[in-house]
């Protein structure tokens, strides 16, 4: 099942008809930090900082 750019541009033009041209930036940095967040999640990093004992 290959995609080519024909069907990557049927979807790109679906999306900004759906969501509008000022919309999507938004859209791909919330998805830029969840697919971040989910990577951080599967290498075991946290967050916050590690507390130290005092």
């Amino acid at each position: 099942m290959n995609i080519g750019t024909g069907e990557i541009l049927l979807i790109a033009l679906v999306v900004l008809l759906l969501f509008g041209g000022k919309k999507i930036p938004e859209l791909m940095k919330g998805l830029g930090k969840g697919m971040k967040s989910f990577k951080d999640g599967l290498n075991g990093k946290d967050d916050e900082p590690a507390k130290k004992d005092e």
